[in-house]
């Protein structure tokens, strides 16, 4: 899967925390513009919810591939989509987007979305 990542001088924990907060993805998605989990349940494997683009067009999702504090990965309208993963470093984290090779295109999407994830975790938003 071709990825574009990011360096990053903060905990994992707070990189975490911003890329998992449904409420936070229209803050550093550039192409959402709203999120809901069925049920407000926390991200899981076989979570199910909704996303809305910018342009308004609401999606459902399913979260395909979750491991706690590390990676989560999702199918949007039932299309493998991207996957997230935080890879610790020393003094900080790799925060890590992949796009399916057929959507390859869509990682300097994923690249404006890095720093802004950067942001929001340094101040605790996330």
């Amino acid at each position: 899967m071709p990825t574009t990542d990011l360096r990053m001088n903060l905990p994992p924990e707070a990189v975490w925390a911003t890329i998992t907060d449904v409420n936070a993805w229209p803050s550093w998605g550039p192409t959402v513009s709203g999120a809901r989990v069925d049920g407000g349940v926390e991200l899981a494997t076989g979570t199910t919810g909704t996303i809305t683009t910018i342009a308004g067009v609401p999606l459902p999702f399913e979260i395909t591939e979750f491991v706690d504090q590390r990676s989560w990965a999702w199918k949007v309208a039932g299309v493998r989509a991207t996957r997230h993963e935080v890879i610790p470093v020393a003094g900080g984290c790799v925060l890590s987007f992949g796009a399916p090779v057929w959507a390859v295109a869509y990682l300097p999407v994923l690249a404006i979305a890095l720093p802004r994830i950067e942001r929001i975790a340094s101040r605790g938003d996330g």
